[in-house]
């Protein structure tokens, strides 16, 4: 305190909370219980998308900073945050199809399934990105989220129905298709 040159009546209030607290310690406290670390949320119900959307769109995008932003705020249950903010990334880049697809995933998050104004963010990709896999995929990912794996897989297996052989992101969608093909006692 004397190197913050805090001096006068200031020192001797801020010694004597130290002093305080310092005594409520010794009385209370006990150093050599074992600590327990905090239990994650179970409010939270979001699903973390980032290792899928870089296998389908890189990490290398102009929109990855929104995303990552987002994501963390709905990691903490604070999916309003992430729709307002992935919101505020469209507001300067409303061409962007991949600001729309996670425009998607954070109503996704946000309302814990599918509705229509996540469809609309999802088909707004589409339409800003013809061909490309990446909006279907994630819009059969909330299919799924949102308790319709039939439609999920319907969709991915029209991606794949056209997909080159060798696409990087391939083998993602048959594993997807895979573990949603299977009975539901054995997922």
């Amino acid at each position: 305190m004397w190197a913050l040159r805090v001096r006068g009546p200031l020192l001797t209030l801020a010694a004597a909370a130290l002093m305080f607290g310092g005594a409520g310690y010794a009385i209370q406290g006990s150093p050599g219980l074992a600590g327990s670390p905090a239990k994650g949320s179970a409010a939270s119900h979001h699903v973390d998308v980032a290792g899928a959307r870089h296998i389908m769109m890189g990490q290398s995008t102009r929109s990855e900073h929104w995303m990552i932003l987002g994501d963390s705020f709905a990691s903490r249950g604070k999916t309003d945050n992430a729709v307002a903010l992935v919101q505020s990334g469209l507001r300067a880049h409303p061409d962007d199809y991949s600001l729309w697809v996670g425009l998607g995933n954070a109503l996704v998050d946000h309302a814990h399934g599918l509705t229509p104004p996540a469809e609309f963010a999802y088909r707004r990709a589409a339409e800003l990105s013809p061909g490309y896999p990446a909006p279907p995929f994630f819009y059969g990912l909330a299919l799924a989220r949102s308790g319709d794996p039939q439609g999920a897989v319907a969709v991915w297996r029209n991606i794949l129905a056209t997909a080159p052989k060798d696409a990087s992101w391939r083998l993602l969608i048959e594993q997807g298709v895979a573990a949603l093909s299977r009975p539901a006692d054995r997922r």
